[in-house]
């Protein structure tokens, strides 16, 4: 069923909009719906309504759901100017100065000085690091018994990333080990909820807000040492490449985008890819055979089929399940559909990864599909697309290569025939419900 609406009467401006098919469920039940059960919600209603359909939600509010390559491929080849980021966003807990709060000429120009840190030759730089978190984490992990992944990783890779952002240990980043994990989970739990009209002193808000506080103070210190540094201008670190990075005016950074920049990354950038490595390791245990090659491929050089498997896990255990815009002009286009002004567009990323024309049998969990291929474009999303695919993308690939690679060499994974673990969501995540959990021994 279609919707036509015609804004005529009210916008002189604005055409006459088809909508897609409409959902046709009261919206508190559409909120809760979405709210507790995202990702199965969007399946059950994509079954019925199909590829792209309109509902409306709490925090985002009107809002068509995509997941048809080729209507992806035009909102990720939009302009700029007619589709912005979705609102609200994860800026209303990282903070207006980072690049999740900037359009237009902004975000294009933010996201020119945050690339050079996550450009080949740096992560090139960082690749003794991850190996070296690795290595320590496993140290301790027990051998012959079950135990969950998620955490572990969850503890490398926000290791990785202090060391990366901050290129040394110290006091600092040691309060911040044990702040971000706690008000990273937080924020997930928050997010799924509107953000109150004011600002609260007590409760989970106002435990979020205190945290960030001390969060701000911890980086102000430390950019403060860095910059009294002799040898700041030879800092590798991405806070120093950072501070000392200039727009083409020749202005900089402010501290206090500094500081929301470095929340997004610490943030963001250790949850999603600890989060994948637990699903690799979950599935690895139920397909014996894709280990076995993988751990023969590790005691080389190459990693094609590492890789793939990386790849394909991020397609068949999808951890972030959506990618938003929001529409800015009169009228957007989205082939045969017309989405007016103020609509919220949201991007099925869970649904695209289980098409089954891009990707044959998708419940199947076949690295072997990419051996030789590369992913469709517009249906392999993991990263999000056009102008806003993360940033950090490269940099969690060779991560996730590395740890799994390291482990591989270290350890063998043991099998079960058990069932694999439910999908179980975090709030922004979606993790292993038991934690991933496997049983290693060492080679």
């Amino acid at each position: 069923m279609e919707t036509t609406v015609d804004l005529a009467a009210s916008d002189s401006v604005s055409p006459a909009v088809k909508l897609p098919p409409l959902v046709r469920l009261p919206r508190l039940i559409q909120g809760i719906a979405f709210t507790t059960m995202r990702m199965a919600t969007v399946r059950r209603l994509s079954r019925k309504y199909g590829p792209v359909f309109a509902i409306n939600i709490p925090v985002f509010g009107r809002t068509v759901v995509v997941a048809e390559p080729a209507l992806v491929r035009q909102v990720f080849t939009a302009s700029t100017d007619d589709l912005l980021n979705i609102k609200p966003n994860l800026s209303r807990f990282m903070g207006p100065g980072c690049v999740f709060a900037l359009d237009r000429t902004d975000h294009r120009n933010r996201r020119k000085l945050l690339s050079p840190p996550f450009h080949g030759k740096s992560i090139k730089n960082y690749e003794h690091i991850i190996e070296e978190e690795t290595l320590r984490e496993a140290a301790n992990w027990p051998v012959g018994q079950e135990f969950r992944t998620l955490e572990p990783m969850n503890r490398i890779t926000l290791n990785v990333i202090l060391r990366t952002v901050f290129g040394a240990d110290g006091v600092e980043l040691d309060r911040l080990r044990e702040i971000m994990p706690r008000w990273v989970t937080l924020g997930s739990k928050l997010a799924r909820l509107p953000q109150p009209p004011q600002t609260f002193e007590f409760g989970p808000w106002g435990k979020f807000a205190a945290t960030r506080r001390e969060f701000d103070t911890i980086v102000a210190s430390l950019i403060a040492r860095a910059e009294a540094d002799p040898h700041f201008e030879d800092r590798a670190d991405i806070l120093s490449l950072l501070l000392r990075s200039t727009y083409d005016d020749g202005s900089s950074m402010s501290h206090q985008d500094v500081s929301d920049e470095l929340v997004a990354l610490l943030s963001a950038g250790h949850e999603t890819t600890a989060s994948t490595l637990a699903w690799a390791f979950e599935r690895l245990r139920r397909h014996p055979g894709i280990t076995a090659a993988l751990a023969k491929e590790a005691d080389g050089d190459e990693n094609e089929l590492r890789q793939a498997t990386i790849l394909e896990v991020q397609r068949a255990r999808t951890v972030i399940d959506f990618a938003g815009r929001h529409v800015a002009v009169p009228s957007f286009t989205l082939g045969e559909w017309q989405i007016p002004q103020g609509y919220s567009i949201l991007v099925s990323i869970s649904q695209l990864h289980a098409n089954t024309e891009a990707f044959p049998e998708p419940d199947r969990f076949d690295p072997y599909r990419y051996i030789g291929n590369r992913p469709p474009t517009f249906a392999w999303i993991p990263f999000g697309g056009g102008s806003r695919r993360c940033v950090g993308s490269a940099f969690a690939n060779t991560e996730m290569d590395i740890v799994l690679r390291t482990v591989l060499r270290q350890f063998t994974l043991d099998s079960t025939n058990d069932s694999g673990e439910k999908i179980h969501s975090r709030g922004v995540a979606y993790v292993p419900k038991n934690g991933g959990r496997i049983v290693l021994n060492r080679r």
